[in-house]
């Protein structure tokens, strides 16, 4: 069962709200439908109910909001529009995918598949699904966890009639073992045939909260509004003139004198009742929820209020005109009438005042002294002006201070605002490592960048070899001295740049874009990948480029070097580095190409910057400083433990190596303060 209680979107700039005060059920079992047209706030009132915008209002799935629930997808299943997954993946990877992220059995996305019908189509890129296949992979998504309730954004938009049959048979299977189901809809028919219970939104309010028969009746057909003393005379009438002349009209007898006609006209109407001598006292074309009785929330809210005050307004009225007769039979007696009539008028303000609010109190008992103020004699009113100047005053403040008590009153008797809706993080993958191992390998592009590194990386070291003055090393990594970076190192920062950048542009942990969640256990989920992935390549491109100057040259370039151990940790550490900054940058500003540029900016801004402060004039400097941390390091490792030390601290104290050190350490730091601050809020 969903509960949404006072639901209302942050104003924007100088329009109306969105959503303004939205408050409904849906019950279990039951198909609700959400009815409204273009710019009627459907879609925006689901977002406040799945805390994905700000606003104000709360909303109980199963008497939790969603924010208390510890795993919102395996409690509501959500479709906001298209599927977000990439183009490229397939439908059956990308709910594996899902499966690792929700914390279920990968075996439930062949169950899914094969309940929507997608089994034969589960290997098929999501970019080559039609619509309505879409559809299906959707519902499929939302029906991964198995959840109780369905939160559906419109969900047979652009399908034809058969598939739109198919979708609502599939809602009625849900709700028939219990669950609940809401979705919307521009298509007062399509709720009317397919819903339970349809809410009615217009310009962000609820007009209407109906059952499904009650709507059909009220808002699908066009009705003539009649009011007449003699209703059920005039309804006879009308049912046998209709069956006399073979046209369907339908006559409903509705509260008090008032009579709904469907099937027929004004004229048609008024015509039976004049020939008939049936006076009538209202005759009027109604389209509507509930015709003139339709209003909004808070116009019935004061139709109940005024509904409370009306039976002591009635009793005050016959009071007075009990008065009024009595002064009337003293009149004509002959008896004193000014004095009546006065009695007359100050019980029936009395009485009324009792049920009105303070202000108006305040305005009618000036109208009742107003007239014994004229009737005062000269000598009172000089006596009046004779009055002191604190006299004076204390009766000009009295008023002031009864108004500011009044106002302060009237603040406090109003309803308190609901609660404010914070925009709910989205939630981490619940198997973080597997999830992001099928992200990675579900999608091409991996391997394609590989491969295309791979071949750049060969061809380079053969161009660089034919030219020569190429230092080894540098030959062996397919690295010129014109390029910031060699091929390898700009391969794992893309890579890694892509770990966190299609998350943004596909988001597949949340049903908004925007909202990946920047956990860290994503977080090391997607270093742990990409550092297995940038470790892979880099051994890769070595072996290619050796085998390639191998075949082409030789012997003599394919040699080995001496040092070869701390090129390797060199040539390890900054592929996997620039892979890391991909990530991190990535993640920071949510976008592929930051990622990439803050990889590239490492050689070409950072570099020159170390060395100019490194290089520059100072008073001391770091003489003997690698000796001394030799000394330091022989005293506390044993087992031969401080040559690995000594190799990484030679690493960082390289130009690029300390660069790429500055820089993780910068966006490491600017990414767990983003997490922690989210985490705050």
């Amino acid at each position: 069962m969903i509960q949404a209680i006072g639901l209302t979107s942050d104003p924007r700039k100088d329009l109306p709200p969105a959503a303004d005060d939205v408050s409904f059920e849906a019950r279990a079992g039951h198909v609700t439908a959400l009815l409204g047209g273009p710019g009627a706030g459907k879609t925006t009132v689901l977002r406040l109910m799945l805390e994905l915008q700000r606003g104000r209002g709360v909303t109980y799935f199963r008497g939790r909001p969603l924010h208390r629930i510890a795993h919102p997808s395996r409690e509501v299943g959500v479709l906001l529009g298209d599927v977000p997954g990439h183009p490229a993946r397939t439908v059956r990877g990308h709910l594996r995918m899902l499966c690792a992220a929700a914390g279920v059995p990968a075996r439930r996305a062949d169950e899914v598949l094969e309940g929507v019908g997608l089994v034969s189509l589960r290997d098929e890129r999501l970019s080559t699904l039609s619509r309505g296949m879409d559809r299906r992979l959707g519902l499929a998504c939302a029906l991964l966890t198995d959840p109780h309730t369905l939160v559906l954004d419109d969900p047979t938009s652009g399908l034809s009639t058969r598939e739109k049959r198919w979708m609502h048979g599939m809602l009625r299977a849900h709700v028939a073992h219990g669950g609940t189901v809401l979705l919307t809809t521009p298509d007062p028919k399509e709720a009317a045939r397919t819903a339970d219970q349809v809410v009615t939104l217009e310009r962000g309010r609820v007009v209407a909260d109906q059952e499904a028969a009650d709507f059909a009746r009220t808002r699908l057909r066009p009705r003539v509004a009649v009011r007449t003393p003699h209703a059920p005379r005039l309804a006879t009438l009308l049912t046998k003139e209709a069956r006399a002349t073979h046209r369907s009209v339908e006559v409903v007898r509705e509260s008090g004198n008032r009579l709904s006609v469907y099937g027929s006209t004004c004229a048609d109407v008024g015509e039976t009742a004049f020939r008939n001598g049936i006076p009538v006292h209202q005759l009027a074309d109604e389209v509507g929820d509930m015709g003139p009785r339709a209003s909004t929330t808070a116009d019935r809210s004061a139709g109940e209020a005024r509904a409370d005050v009306a039976p002591q307004r009635k009793a005050a009225a016959s009071r007075s005109e009990g008065s009024r007769e009595q002064a009337a039979t003293r009149a004509r007696s002959g008896g004193p009438t000014r004095a009546t009539g006065t009695a007359t008028s100050s019980a029936t303000e009395s009485a009324t005042s009792s049920t009105a609010s303070a202000p108006v109190r305040k305005r009618r008992q000036r109208s009742v002294t107003a007239p014994d103020t004229e009737a005062r004699t000269p000598q009172a009113r000089s006596g009046d002006r004779q009055r002191t100047e604190p006299e004076a005053e204390a009766s000009d403040t009295a008023p002031r201070r009864r108004a500011a008590e009044a106002a302060a009153a009237e603040l406090d008797a109003l309803p308190e605002l609901p609660p404010p809706i914070s925009v709910r993080p989205a939630p981490s993958p619940l198997r973080p490592l597997r999830y992001e191992l099928r992200r990675a390998a579900g999608v091409g592009t991996g391997f394609v960048t590989c491969g295309a590194v791979l071949l750049v990386s060969a061809v380079t070291a053969v161009l660089l070899a034919r030219v020569g003055h190429t230092p080894r090393p540098r030959l062996m990594a397919g690295w010129p001295q014109q390029l910031p970076l060699p091929p390898a190192a700009l391969g794992a920062g893309l890579l890694g740049a892509l770990a966190f950048g299609d998350e943004f542009r596909h988001p597949a942990l949340a049903a908004d874009r925007g909202t990946v969640p920047r956990r860290l256990g994503l977080l090391a989920a997607k270093l742990l990948v990409t550092t297995a992935t940038a470790l892979l390549l880099a051994v890769l491109t070595l072996g290619c480029d050796i085998e390639m100057l191998y075949l082409v040259y030789g012997r003599e370039l394919a040699e080995v070097p001496s040092d070869w151990l701390s090129l390797t940790a060199s040539w390890f550490g900054l592929v996997v580095g620039c892979a890391w900054a991909g990530v991190l940058a990535a993640g920071l500003f949510r976008s592929t190409t930051a990622g990439l540029a803050a990889v590239v900016a490492v050689p070409v801004a950072v570099v020159p910057v170390v060395q100019k402060i490194v290089e520059g004039p100072s008073v001391r400097t770091a003489a003997g400083f690698p000796l001394r941390i030799r000394e330091l390091l022989l005293n506390q490792w044993p087992f031969g433990g401080e040559r690995y030390v000594e190799a990484a601290a030679r690493l960082i104290a390289q130009p690029v190596g300390g660069a790429l050190t500055l820089s993780l350490a910068a966006l490491l730091g600017a990414f767990l303060f983003t997490t922690l601050r989210g985490k705050v809020r």
